[in-house]
C-alpha cells in the first residue's frame, strides 16, 4: 500500500496555470501506473491523465493539450500540470495508484488514493 498525499489546488482566474502534485509517503509508485482523477460536485470521479512507468501517457478528451501528467521516481512524486485552465476543470483532482502496470480509466482498477486537492476556475 502506498499513502498519497496531494498539494497545489487553489482558486485560479480562466487561462492561468496550475500544478497539482501527488506525494508517495510511503514506499514508492514501483512499476505502477499512476493516474490523475477529478470529480465536480453532483458527479462521478473521472479520469483526467495516466502515465506508465515509460513514460507513455494518455489523456482525456477534454485536457489534451492543455494538461501535462510526469512522475519523479527520487521524489516519489507524480505532477499534474494544467494550462488554460477553464471553469469546468472545477473539481477535486485525486491521483491514484494502479492495480497493475497498465493505464486504465477506471476508478476500480486504482488500489491507492490521495484525499484530493480542490481546483477551482472562476470565470
Amino acid at each position: 500500500q502506498v499513502q498519497l498525499v496531494e498539494s497545489g489546488g487553489g482558486l485560479v482566474q480562466t487561462g492561468d496555470s496550475l500544478r497539482v502534485d501527488c506525494a508517495a509517503s510511503t514506499n514508492t509508485f514501483g512499476l505502477s501506473a499512476v493516474a490523475w482523477f477529478r470529480q465536480a460536485p453532483g458527479t462521478e470521479r473521472e479520469f483526467v491523465a495516466g502515465l506508465r512507468w515509460t513514460g507513455f501517457a494518455e489523456y482525456a478528451t477534454s485536457v489534451k493539450g492543455r494538461f501535462t501528467i510526469a512522475r519523479d521516481n527520487a521524489k516519489k512524486t507524480v505532477y499534474l500540470q494544467m494550462n488554460g485552465l477553464k471553469p469546468e476543470d472545477t473539481a477535486v483532482y485525486y491521483c491514484a495508484r494502479a492495480r497493475g502496470e497498465s493505464i486504465r480509466s477506471t476508478v476500480g482498477e486504482y488500489v491507492d488514493w490521495g484525499q484530493g486537492t480542490r481546483v477551482t476556475v472562476s470565470s
